[in-house]
């Protein structure tokens, strides 16, 4: 019952949290699109770049998030690190296909193409489909044991792809821009204040769709708790009924 409550009436932190988060939104896409240049080239295609890269951080952040609460999950399994680490690859799977999408669209603008093929972008799609994999085992397996063992395992093996990433960045250069190394063309001064404010505001829209998911998957744990609660005493009651008779 407790648990409903929660999901009923949501606490005035979260209120707050997703007020402050709506407003960042809408600060950031106002310097986006009225305060920060167009880059001449690609013209106006170029702001898909504050949405591009923000998002592939926020999915890294749900990734490792869902990477960490599964280690804790195989070394002491728990409910509410199983809950934490679906939440992180949900929010993680989120954001990774806006970046998936956002790519190609920027992609066909600079360099004529949608998709090129470097490793970069090869082991990024590898690191979402394993992600995917991860919600689909999930959601046909249920909330069994082994399911939650499986996944646990998918994630450490998605993280661990990561690292790939980077290397292939390093070793493979290939095409796609070094803006934040400082390696490629660089940003204007007006472009890092719109870069800045759209990593704090999807910053804060992944904490509130964090957030919320594992309130609701708090939720559900609570209700799947109280059925096989019932369950059991309903055994219990057929089997003395039974004696008696």
């Amino acid at each position: 019952m407790q648990a409903w409550k929660t999901l009923e009436r949501p606490a005035p932190w979260l209120v707050g949290l997703a007020g402050l988060t709506g407003v960042a939104v809408w600060v950031a896409l106002g310097l986006v699109f009225f305060y920060a240049p167009s880059e001449r080239t690609m013209g106006v295609v170029q702001k898909i770049f504050y949405l591009h890269v923000p998002s592939a951080i926020m999915a890294y952040a749900g990734f490792f998030l869902c990477c960490g609460a599964s280690v804790v999950y195989l070394l002491r399994p728990s409910p509410k690190a199983d809950v934490i680490a679906r939440a992180g690859a949900e929010v993680g799977v989120l954001f990774c296909t806006v970046v998936l999408v956002t790519g190609p669209l920027w992609a066909r603008k600079a360099w004529g193409t949608w998709w090129t093929g470097e490793p970069r972008l090869l082991l990024t799609l590898i690191m979402a489909l394993i992600f995917v994999a991860y919600l689909l085992v999930r959601a046909v397996g249920g909330r069994r044991e082994m399911t939650r063992k499986v996944c646990a395992v998918l994630a450490i093996l998605g993280v661990a792809d990561i690292p790939l990433v980077r290397l292939s960045v390093e070793r493979w250069r290939g095409a796609h821009p070094q803006v934040i190394s400082g390696e490629g063309a660089g940003i204007s001064p007006e472009m890092q204040v719109a870069l800045t404010a759209s990593f704090v505001a999807w910053g804060l829209l992944f904490a509130l769709f964090l957030v919320l998911r594992i309130r609701l998957g708090f939720g559900q744990e609570a209700v799947e708790e109280g059925y096989r609660l019932v369950q059991a005493r309903e055994h219990a009651w057929e089997a003395t009924l039974e004696k008696r008779a």
